[in-house]
């Protein structure tokens, strides 16, 4: 099944959610009622990353909030933080605006977005029914020094909106999706924003050590989706087994994905993520 046979929706037209330094942009699928899915991107990636997951989620009755990062997509790039905890805070802050101060949702995050998940379930419990972690980083890489330095001289000049468009295409080393290059088209107008450039090199110097200090404080049921290709890690099922460990939660390894396995093989995903969506948050069907 190729990613044009998917279920497809459009969502709701952008909305905007005001925080204290600037406003996180969200675009909204499937009705008003419905358990709520709160979504985040990767760093570097736009909410339209979840333009698969999304869809299939709303078509089974989930109401599902893509939201962008800060200083991503429609997002502001006027936030003085840009790392795990900010995410996690506008994360909760979107929970508590579509569900009530009192309300829940399950997180779904991607890469550092998975850290800020994790973090948000630490933080508030109860506004936390589940977590899906996609391509997770709720630790700093095993990464050289050498290595992490060259990554950071590389994308942190004024040529950073191209080398980062260059690096992209290693992060999907499966099969593509069909609209990868208008992806990389929305990212470059996403980076020649005001302020944006600026904003992405921020975010790529986060530390995850705090979040890896709360792993242990987090019992929301979980799971870890991992491409068994992900060049990020040098052991992707070795990672994806260390997260799972740490979280009490379930592994799906998706063969021959890379760091995006939701938008490289949603025909895989999408049904697992459905199925842990039933158990944590079942949709309410109407009686006969």
């Amino acid at each position: 099944m190729t990613n044009s046979q998917l279920p497809t929706a459009s969502p709701a037209p952008v909305a905007y959610l005001d925080r204290d330094e600037g406003r996180i942009a969200y675009e909204v699928w499937g009705g008003d009622t419905g358990p709520l899915v709160v979504m985040a991107p990767g760093m570097g990636d736009l909410r339209s990353s979840y333009r698969f997951l999304a869809p299939a989620l709303a078509a089974a009755g989930y109401r599902v909030a893509a939201m962008d990062l800060r200083g991503h997509g429609d997002s502001d790039a006027t936030f003085t933080r840009y790392d795990d905890v900010a995410t996690a805070g506008d994360m909760l802050a979107l929970v508590a605006h579509l569900a009530g101060p009192d309300g829940s949702a399950v997180l779904v995050g991607s890469s550092m977005s998975a850290g800020s998940a994790v973090w948000a379930a630490a933080e508030r419990p109860s506004a936390v029914s589940g977590l899906v972690l996609t391509g997770p980083f709720v630790r700093n890489g095993d990464v050289s020094a050498l290595k992490a330095m060259l990554f950071h001289a590389l994308i942190s000049g004024p040529w950073a909106s191209v080398a980062w468009r260059s690096y992209l295409p290693t992060l999907y080393p499966g099969r593509k999706p069909e609209d990868f290059d208008a992806q990389r088209a929305a990212l470059r107008q996403s980076l020649s924003r005001p302020g944006h450039r600026k904003a992405f090199v921020l975010t790529t110097r986060t530390s995850h050590e705090p979040v890896e200090a709360r792993l242990h404080q987090v019992h929301s049921p979980t799971l870890v989706v991992m491409g068994s290709a992900d060049p990020d890690w040098p052991d992707p099922a070795e990672e994806a087994a260390f997260v799972a460990e740490r979280l009490a939660g379930d592994v799906l390894m998706v063969p021959g994905a890379g760091h995006y396995p939701h938008a490289e093989y949603p025909e895989v995903v999408s049904p697992r993520v459905l199925e842990f969506l039933a158990g944590v948050a079942p949709v309410s069907r109407p009686h006969a």
